[in-house]
């Protein structure tokens, strides 16, 4: 069977950024399996992996427009440090606000005795990204497979469908 919309797709991946340096790996751990289609893949690696099968080994270069985006100057911003909700703050921490897009991982770039420089960016935002993939597994998707998810357990759904 070959990958197309509303398959299961299980791979084993390998993530490197333009100078070669592994990212992300599932080597050694559980591979990832996905609904292709679905969403929960950026969708330059679900472009490249259409129409490949269980066996197939690819390498998947993904411009960042069609993975996280590319850069926006715009969401560097200082907060001032009474703002701040907490303490201890050090550069290169990730926290979690509100927008009006909904749940944002922040990272702190900066401060000083005043204001914490914050970047609302995806860490990966204006990057190309190296996928080395090999296909395990695809499977047509079962109507459990394509249902919304409903755990609950995650802070981005509190509970509530998406």
């Amino acid at each position: 069977m070959q990958i197309g919309k509303e398959t299961v797709v299980t791979i084993h991946y390998t993530l490197t950024d333009e100078k070669g340096v592994v990212l992300d790996s599932s080597a050694g751990e559980e591979p990832l399996t996905f609904v292709h289609g679905a969403g929960t893949m950026i969708p330059g690696l679900e472009k490249g992996l259409l129409g490949s099968s269980a066996g197939d080994s690819l390498k998947v270069s993904v411009a960042p427009a069609d993975g996280y985006g590319v850069r926006d100057e715009e969401l560097v911003q200082k907060v001032p440090r009474k703002n701040f909700p907490v303490e201890d703050v050090e550069v290169g921490m990730h926290f979690q606000t509100r927008s009006p897009s909904g749940p944002r991982i922040v990272t702190v770039l900066a401060m000083d005795d005043e204001n914490i420089t914050v970047d609302a960016n995806h860490p990966l935002a204006g990057a190309t990204l190296n996928f080395d993939v090999q296909v395990l597994n695809v499977r047509a998707a079962t109507p459990e497979d394509l249902a919304p998810p409903s755990c609950g357990s995650c802070e981005s759904c509190s509970g509530h469908h998406h």
